[in-house]
């Protein structure tokens, strides 16, 4: 019996309830949680994204004489016309100012994403919303986020979530958040997962304190963590924040809705510079199994955990590489690294 993914049974959940409703009332759920429609359900295969760019705009490493590095994570996604920023790195006017040397402009892009709560993805969120705005209202005004960001974060100092602040403080620029409780689609190919299913105890995080959560005050294990899932031809492209729900848990999640393609690449961090030689080699016997082609592992990664899982997943070198500001991966061409990381 065909089983039924999580994002397509949320899809044909959504009709049932709509139908079942008088005509005069009915809110697509769609668009009542400002998602894009949902897919087709007749069968069709899902729609496929054919011209892809990431460009790494905020990570620790810089690959050329062009941007700064800070430990932080930032990324432009550029696929058939949408562009999306995922992350906004750490200090404030960084990832700003790696794009303007990068001759990157942000003003036309609407829509971010941020993985999780922590400050080196959302640091730089209002510097550069205050500056596209001035020339674009609607630059950056709408953030996806996943249940969990706002969740509090108690500590002795006070309140350890500068995601409860900042949220208001970005909403009183007319921006809005959007939050997912489960996966969906943002445009057409292109797939948030929202909260991931924990199946394997990867525990990829560093942090030990706790999470104010409607079942109580708990371990904080980074509930929120998402990854944007790409549909290509030549297979899925997944980009994570930190990866902290841990990489082959993000990849398993992916297969649900797509249990038949291949990774054609993995860019961003992966939150594996601490792990030991048995998870590092764990890791990448599992990413075997979703036949991974490309390895950008940017910020959190860990160098040695780069070379440690391109030499077990016999990945010639031009094919995994560690993440550099400038850095890209372009569908169809493969990364083009930087001078530094080549």
């Amino acid at each position: 019996m065909h089983k039924v993914s999580r994002f397509r049974w949320i899809s044909i959940s959504a009709v049932l309830l709509a139908l079942s409703l008088p005509i005069a009332s009915v809110q697509p759920l769609a668009a009542a949680q400002g998602a894009t429609p949902a897919p087709n359900l007749q069968g069709a295969p899902p729609v496929q994204i054919h011209a892809l760019k990431v460009t790494l705009l905020s990570t620790m490493l810089v690959g050329s004489v062009t941007g700064v590095g800070e430990w932080g994570f930032s990324a432009l996604i550029e696929a058939d016309g949408h562009r999306v920023l995922l992350d906004t790195g750490a200090h404030p006017d960084n990832v700003l100012q790696n794009a303007r040397d990068l001759k990157i402009d942000l003003s036309g892009v609407k829509e971010v994403i941020l993985t999780h709560n922590h400050w080196d993805h959302v640091g730089g969120l209002m510097t550069l919303r205050k500056e596209m705005m001035k020339s674009n209202s609607s630059a950056l005004s709408v953030v996806h986020v996943a249940r969990g960001i706002f969740y509090s974060r108690p500590a002795p100092q006070g309140e350890d979530n500068r995601m409860v602040a900042l949220k208001k403080e970005y909403e009183a620029t007319g921006g809005r958040f959007i939050e997912h409780e489960a996966a969906a689609e943002i445009f057409p190919g292109a797939w948030l997962t929202g909260p991931v299913p924990r199946k394997y105890p990867e525990r990829n995080w560093s942090v030990s304190g706790k999470v104010q959560t409607p079942a109580g005050l708990v371990e904080d294990t980074i509930p929120e963590d998402q990854s944007l899932v790409l549909n290509t031809p030549e297979g899925l492209v997944v980009v994570t924040g930190c990866g902290h729900a841990g990489i082959i848990n993000i990849l398993t999640f992916a297969r649900e809705e797509f249990p038949h393609e291949p990774v054609e690449a993995v860019i961003g961090g992966l939150h594996l510079f601490p792990a030991t030689d048995d998870q590092l080699n764990w890791t990448a016997d599992k990413m075997k199994d979703f036949k991974v082609a490309n390895l950008m592992g940017a910020h959190c990664t860990g160098i040695e955990a780069v070379y440690r899982i391109r030499e077990r997943l016999g990945l010639p070198r031009a094919s995994a590489v560690v993440g550099s500001v400038g850095s890209s991966f372009v569908l169809g061409e493969g990364i083009h690294p930087g001078p530094l990381a080549k």
